[in-house]
């Protein structure tokens, strides 16, 4: 792959300027919208789902 010409460099620079400045903003966004999904999903009974377990696993063996 060729370098990047000075062109190409300046572009680079101004964009990852233009992230450092708007991150902030964007996590500031970003919690707010997770505090505002779980008011909204106030239902408690979410399980976490059951993974399948080996046929050797530990609890297996119990089982058997």
């Amino acid at each position: 792959m060729a370098p990047p010409t000075p062109t190409q460099q300046a572009w680079r620079g101004r964009v990852e300027t233009g992230l450092r400045i708007v991150a902030p903003a964007l996590d500031l966004l970003l919690a707010a919208g997770d505090r505002l999904a779980r008011l909204v999903d106030s239902d408690d009974t979410w399980e976490p789902p059951v993974r399948p377990g080996r046929a050797d696993s530990p609890a297996r063996r119990l089982e058997a």
